[in-house]
Order: C-alpha cells, then sequence, then structure tokens
C-alpha cells in the first residue's frame, strides 16, 4: 500500500515503531547469552540495542511532527516471539536464541542487511529496512507538498534534548542523536540517521564521518567473521517460557517481563506532552540499565538442569490492576524473599511512584 495519506504515514510510521522494537529482545538474549557480558563481542551487541532505542524515539518523533499519537500504554508495539520480521520479503523469524555466528549470520545480519543503492523504496513488502525508510522518507515528501504536515510538531511532546542519549561503547557521538523533528530537512536528518547507524549503504561500512562507529550490519559482521571472538556462550533455551524453569526462578522471570512492559508504560509517559521528561528519562535507564540487566544476569546464572541456565523470556505481562507500581513492587519483595541479592530491585521501583 503506497503512502497516499497521512493515515498512511502515521499506520507506516508505527509499523517502524514496532519492527524497531522487536529487535531489542533477541539481540538482549543472545547478549545475555554470552558469558562474558564486558566482552567485545556482548558490548557490540549491547550497542545495537542502544541504538535501536535512538531510532524508535526518531521515529515517534516523526509521528508526532506529522501530527500523530504514540500508544506505548498498550501492548500494540510488543512482539510476541517466535514472529516473522514484520512485512520482511522473504520471511524472516525472529525467536529468542542463544548467540552463535550462525544466528548472527541467519537472522541479525539479514535484519541489518544494507540496502542496494539501485534498490525501490518499499513501504510495505521489504527485503531491507533501508528500502522501507526510503519510502517513508518519499511518502513525507509528496505529503509535505500537498498538506500542511507539520502544521503542528507537538515539539513539547517529542524526546529531542541531546543530553538525553548518551552513546555507549562502539557508538560515537557524531553518529546522530536526538533531533526536533519540525519540518521536512529535520526528517530527512532524522531518517539519514536511523538508516545509517542501522544498514547503512552496500558500500559505506561507516555510521559516522569520522569512521569511529561500524553500521550495525558491519558490527554483527566483525563478530561472524571472528575478528570480534564470541566466546563461550550459556546453553540457555530457544524461545523459553517461564513455566519451563524451576518454581524458585519463575518469579524472577515473571519480574523481569513486568519490567521490561513497565518500560513501555515509561516511553508512553516520555511523549506526553508536559511531563518532566528529565526524570522520564531518568527512570527510563535506570530500569534498562540496572534494574533489567541485574535481572537479566541473574537468570542466565540459575541453572535448570540438563547443563541448562535460566533466561529473560521477555513474555508480555499483563497488568491486573490499574496499579502497576504496587503490582511490580509485590513481586520484588516476593524475589527479594528468595533470593536476596536481589532485594537492591525494590529500592530502585521506589523511583517510579510519579510514572506509574
Amino acid at each position: 500500500m503506497p503512502i497516499e495519506t497521512t493515515r498512511d504515514l502515521h499506520d507506516h510510521l508505527e509499523l517502524a515503531i514496532t519492527i524497531e522494537l522487536a529487535t531489542v529482545p533477541p539481540y538482549l538474549y543472545a547478549m545475555y547469552s554470552i558469558e562474558d557480558l564486558d566482552s567485545q563481542a556482548a558490548l557490540l551487541l549491547r550497542s545495537i540495542v542502544a541504538e535501536e532505542m535512538l531510532h524508535t524515539a526518531l521515529v515517534t518523533n516523526l509521528l508526532l511532527a506529522t501530527g500523530g499519537t504514540p500508544d506505548y500504554a498498550s501492548t500494540r508495539y510488543m512482539t510476541r516471539f517466535p514472529t516473522d520480521l514484520p512485512h520482511h520479503d522473504p520471511p524472516l523469524t525472529i525467536d529468542l536464541e542463544p548467540c552463535s555466528d550462525e544466528l548472527i549470520r541467519r537472522v541479525f545480519m539479514r535484519i541489518e542487511q544494507p540496502e542496494a543503492r539501485d534498490a525501490p523504496a518499499q513501504p510495505d513488502t521489504f527485503e531491507t529496512l533501508g528500502q522501507f525508510y526510503h519510502a517513508l522518507e518519499i511518502g513525507i515528501e509528496r505529503l509535505s507538498e500537498t498538506t500542511d504536515l507539520f502544521s503542528d510538531p507537538q515539539a513539547e511532546a517529542q524526546l529531542s534534548d541531546p543530553r538525553f542519549y548518551r552513546p555507549v561503547a562502539f557508538d560515537a557521538d557524531d553518529s546522530g542523536g536526538l533531533i526536533l523533528v519540525d519540518g521536512l530537512d529535520s526528517a530527512r536528518e532524522a531518517i539519514d540517521i536511523i538508516v545509517h547507524q542501522g544498514e547503512g549503504l552496500s558500500d559505506e561500512r561507516w555510521a559516522d564521518p569520522a569512521h569511529q562507529e561500524l553500521t550495525h550490519y558491519n558490527k554483527l559482521l566483525q563478530i561472524s567473521q571472528g575478528v570480534v571472538p564470541l566466546g563461550k556462550v550459556r546453553q540457555v533455551r530457544t524461545g523459553p517460557r517461564t513455566t519451563d524453569f524451576p518454581p524458585a526462578i519463575q518469579p524472577v522471570s515473571e519480574l523481569f517481563n513486568a519490567i521490561y512492559r513497565s518500560l513501555f508504560l515509561v516511553l508512553h509517559r516520555v511523549f506526553e506532552p508536559g511531563v518532566n521528561q528529565a526524570q522520564a528519562v531518568g527512570v527510563l535507564y535506570l530500569l534498562m540499565a540496572d534494574v533489567l540487566s541485574q535481572l537479566g544476569r541473574f537468570l542466565v546464572h540459575q541453572p535448570i538442569g540438563n547443563g541448562e541456565h535460566a533466561s529473560p523470556t521477555f513474555q508480555i505481562y499483563e497488568f491486573a490492576s490499574r496499579e502497576p507500581l504496587h503490582e511490580v513492587t509485590v513481586l520484588a519483595e516476593r524475589c527479594a524473599k528468595t533470593h536476596p541479592e536481589l532485594s537492591t530491585v525494590n529500592e530502585a521501583l521506589r523511583s517510579l511512584g510519579f510514572i506509574l
């Protein structure tokens, strides 16, 4: 379906949000499965995840700038695994799998496959994400010629303060960060950042002018070619479920999923006009970098028999009430009683009061 109306554009931008976020759990799962989480291979995967979150924010800014409203409060942008990457042709199944050279080649490098310079724009079924974003750019250009597309860019709701995005190891400051989208030029710039950090073009290895940061595809290529050793990988299951684990570990798995669901609720507040974005973004970083990381590291250290270990499951957690903070706190307290080393999660959750 071509992008002919503003509604078409918003539908495609929301699809872009779903696609960007669909890649995060498989990348994180593969990272957590690596025994040395401070290794270059693990840090390369973490750097890709950080930029997928940046790309999600930039697409959300595009949606807001053109009059749309993101819906992170629901589960519409969340993915149930296994699944086919939306609109990818040929079909590309993504699941939660332990890291391997084969996984990187079979799945991750196909997600980040560079767009050939002569590849046609594809708004619906596409072989590369570059083709999809090219179609988005063309759609925005055409609509801006016939409509007042950026009449109300909702600048207050956009996440555009450059201080709110911090590049991690293997990412470079000048490859691009948060920007305010308020017209055609800034919309093009946002799409350019997404494409060049992620897939790049066929003959481009670098995401930044100074050649300090590789594109996602070339980061993955370094691992698949052994330039960056993968190292030892824990034996975790493909497509795990919380019920796969012993009873003592299941509450930790549920807590991980509840925290991951809470990330989306925090994102919903981040993009609301009038919210204290500095506080909201601080909570977002706390949940991702500290709480989820701690729970993920804990899970992959728990043996479940037959040489296997537990792992995050990224199942969609449905809150039973309108008080998600209370539910998360109860889960955290339950986990801390059995696993005292997780008591610090309770302390971190106190900062969520104004968000959830």
